[in-house]
């Protein structure tokens, strides 16, 4: 199975000392966003995760200690980059600085294992169409030589983003094709294989391909390894990716990115951060008399390893 570090809340740049110590203990609980009082146990150890599936912001806060996990599992590291400022994304380093980043964690983990994600892309007054065009190849120059794919989307219209973020006006079709054929273009020009994240257009005219942002196939070659051939059924309509098992908790990211589909609004996300307990299996929150507790599912999806 997959563990997923997190597309809930970017648990690396904001509770790093909670996940090394779920590491140390060898499991962690996951509560049900759906069902809350039902939870689940996972262990975390080499011989129940096929590959643990990190996505974050920000990943100096683990860099010194990252070894510790990449030298007993599989991993993958999903590293977001955009165009957008303080204004947009308060929590979350400037470019330059997460460039830099991205290039030491490369370093350390190898350019095989670690993907950039442009994305989502969005449009206001001042991140215009030209800018995140400008802003793409500005980034891609910098880091194609440290990754091994960018992965792209554009943004979805929440009806929350009527509250938590006005200012953001609504792409065109018009606007997504001129903006993927200038960033495939860009790509091409770095030979940096690049794709859409998600239910988007296909602009493989583009030399973009079309394919989930968690599969098997990028997992496997990445780190050596060869998993059976298994249904990919997402995680919504039109996505590609192969299940896995999140251990974050929606409303609980500090980032305080306008766009966060996981944030209902940054007042509750950062309420409930308040809540966070170093020593809880739980990321927010301790274990409640009301909760059932049960083990989860860890089949295996490795060839030639027990299920």
């Amino acid at each position: 199975m997959l563990i997923n570090i997190s597309g809930r809340t970017d648990i690396v740049n904001h509770y790093s000392d909670w996940l090394f110590k779920r590491f140390e203990e060898g499991y962690v609980y996951s509560r049900n966003s759906l069902f809350p009082n039902s939870v689940r146990k996972y262990e975390l150890t080499p011989e129940k995760v096929d590959c643990l599936i990190f996505g974050s912001k920000n990943y100096k806060p683990i860099l010194n200690r990252i070894s510790e996990i990449t030298n007993k599992f599989n991993t993958y590291f999903y590293y977001t980059i955009t165009a957008y400022g303080k204004e947009i994304e308060p929590g979350v380093p400037d470019i330059d600085t997460s460039i830099e980043t991205l290039k030491e964690l490369s370093n350390i983990v190898g350019k095989q294992r670690v993907a950039w994600r442009y994305d989502p892309i969005l449009l206001t007054e001042k991140y215009t169409v030209q800018k995140n065009i400008e802003t793409f190849e500005y980034i891609i120059s910098k880091i194609y030589k440290y990754v091994d794919r960018c992965i792209f989307s554009f943004v979805e219209m929440y009806k929350k983003h009527e509250t938590n973020f006005p200012e953001l006006i609504p792409l065109t079709e018009e606007n997504k094709d001129y903006i993927a054929r200038n960033i495939g273009r860009i790509a091409q020009k770095y030979n940096l294989p690049i794709q859409t994240c998600g239910p988007e257009e296909n602009y493989k005219n583009y030399g973009i391909e079309t394919s989930g942002c968690v599969t098997l196939d990028i997992l496997g070659k990445a780190n050596n390894i060869e998993f059976r051939k298994l249904k990919h059924k997402g995680f919504r309509k039109g996505c590609h990716c192969m299940e896995s098992r999140d251990i974050g908790a929606l409303n609980s990211c500090p980032n305080g990115c306008k766009y966060c589909y996981a944030n209902k609004n940054h007042t509750q996300a950062v309420e409930n951060y308040k809540l966070h307990n170093v020593n809880s299996p739980l990321l927010i929150g301790d274990l409640k008399e009301t909760d059932r507790l049960e083990m989860g599912s860890q089949k295996t999806f490795l060839v030639n390893k027990d299920k």
